[in-house]
């Protein structure tokens, strides 16, 4: 009987080749062959849109559907992950771009506000017949004046925390966030609660910067960061007190089969890795003395 099945359904296969896997699922006389369980797939969320994306930026909060750590195809890729309390998206503007000749772009922070998706608080600010999210900086404040800029002078620039500018605009051992690893690209490393990076040297049209690991990184000097440390420093100081307290951040509770570690498992004293070099898509083939 089974034989005799499988035959007829390689032959349907063969006869309706042309034809789609849905409509094959879908089609009465070739779905009668095969037995209940071969018709189960797990759930995709390929019609689910994560964000509902907007035409253009907003200050709006975006509602966006959570995905219980499952990607596209339905299958989990982060473990521990699900439930939560509903949060909505802030756009945050990470790229902070001003003129590169003339008086820098001012613009005044409106509000300091929270934000559920990441540990740093967040500011409203309006300039230019617009409003946009940034990340805050330790002593920003309602009222502040911040300015954006990409001149590079001969002089450095006596900036105020909050403001933006290139990495060769500023003076050594200035401490900024929100640093663009090329120019252009908007503010990736040192954008969570209480980081900043130091900026040690510059050689070569690049700036090398001390990363709050220690490690030394070298970017070129036109790429564009924020000067002070990134606001809300004592997040990692919070004491959650319950079990609650992590599920209503999302957290599923982990096994309860635990064993401690041996000692293997402690910390290992490691020599730095050497400087990483982001050399200016511009300057590509030039050789950087570090």
């Amino acid at each position: 009987m089974a034989a005799r099945t499988l035959s007829v359904i390689f032959q349907r296969l063969s006869i309706s080749s042309k034809q789609s896997g849905q409509e094959l699922l879908h089609n009465p006389v070739f779905g009668s062959c095969l037995p209940a369980s071969w018709l189960h797939t797990s759930a995709t969320l390929e019609g689910i849109a994560k964000f509902r994306n907007p035409d253009k930026y907003t200050v709006k909060p975006i509602g966006f559907n959570k995905t219980g750590g499952r990607d596209h195809t339905g299958r989990i890729r982060t473990h521990g992950r699900g439930g939560g309390q509903k949060q909505r998206y802030r756009m945050i503007a990470f790229k902070r771009y001003g003129p590169e000749e003339g008086p820098p772009v001012e613009e005044k922070v409106m509000k300091i506000m929270y934000d559920p998706n990441r540990t740093a608080n967040i500011a409203l600010v309006a300039g230019q017949n617009h409003k946009k999210y940034i990340t805050a900086t330790v002593n920003m404040k309602e009222g502040d004046i911040i300015k954006s800029s990409r001149h590079i002078g001969r002089m450095t620039v006596a900036a105020d925390e909050g403001d933006a500018y290139c990495l060769g605009a500023l003076p050594v051992g200035t401490l900024v966030n929100s640093v663009e690893l090329y120019p252009g690209t908007g503010g990736i490393i040192a954008r969570a609660a209480g980081t900043c990076c130091q900026i040690i040297r510059k050689a070569g049209g690049q700036v090398i910067l001390q990363m709050p690991s220690k490690q030394q990184i070298s970017v070129s000097e036109r790429c564009v960061a924020t000067v002070g440390r990134v606001s809300n420093p004592n997040h990692n100081k919070l004491v959650l007190g319950k079990a609650g307290k992590l599920r209503q951040l999302g957290w599923r509770p982990q096994s309860g089969w635990w064993q401690r570690k041996g000692g293997w498992a402690g910390r290992k004293i490691k020599k730095l890795p050497p400087v990483k070099v982001f050399l200016d898509p511009a300057r590509q083939g030039t050789h950087i003395d570090v």
